[in-house]
């Protein structure tokens, strides 16, 4: 876990991002607390340590590091609660606002379009318009194998989608402290993209969604602590 120090950002894309989709706008300005969020995502031999499976698609025996991924938002909070038992934590998924706060590189940002760089094949596996894929296929890589961001932090952009804590819902203009997302809905904010999506999908801005119980080969997680 990386401790982030707290701060105030503006959250969303601001009218001069041409090409951020509507439901990032309006910016706005945005104060999280202090927390810890994971340098890496959560990995298969992570989830299996505590879930006793491993439902990826993606495997591979030799290579322990790649990301655990078709696991639901459900899921993951089955997850959380054996592992906090484990543990004796009180780990948790990150908050859109925490992982958006972390992706740009919390107070030591420098307003990068991904997590650590403007361009993409610096800090991400995806599949970017000029380089079809990644250098070594269609699918998943081992954690932590491009570049990390300013804050340390390691596929914010790219490799797998990670799962947030909040309902998906419209933002408002109004300045917040420590959202936590809509009151209700149909959908959880999924963030950074994953390897099957064109580097837009991966921008720290951009904003994804699925029913809690839908699972993909491009999704996992992320852990935070308060």
């Amino acid at each position: 876990m990386v401790a982030i120090r707290g701060g105030t950002f503006v959250m969303g894309a601001n009218e001069t991002m041409s090409d951020a989709d509507r439901d990032q706008k309006p910016a706005h300005l945005v104060e999280v607390s202090d927390f810890s969020i994971g340098r890496f995502q959560v990995r298969q031999r992570e989830w299996e340590a505590v879930m006793d499976c491993n439902p990826s698609y993606w495997k591979d025996y030799y290579l322990d590091e790649l990301p655990v991924e078709q696991v639901s938002w459900n899921d993951c909070q089955e997850f959380i609660t054996r592992l906090n038992k484990m543990t004796g934590m009180a780990f948790r998924l990150p908050t859109e606002a925490e992982w958006e706060f972390a992706a740009l590189g919390g107070n030591n940002s420098h307003n990068f379009k991904f997590a650590g760089s403007d361009l993409p094949y610096n800090v991400a596996w995806c599949n970017y318009r000029d380089y079809y894929w990644s250098k070594k296929g269609n699918n998943t890589m081992s954690v932590g194998t491009k570049r990390p961001n300013e804050l340390g932090l390691y596929d914010m952009s790219g490799n797998v989608a990670e799962w947030c804590s909040d309902w998906y819902g419209n933002y408002s203009e109004e300045k917040q402290t420590n959202p936590v997302g809509a009151s209700c809905g149909i959908g959880r904010v999924c963030r950074g993209g994953g390897w099957y999506d064109d580097a837009e999908r991966c921008s720290v801005k951009f904003r994804g969604v699925a029913r809690p119980d839908f699972k993909s080969y491009a999704l996992g997680l992320r852990l935070a602590l308060s």
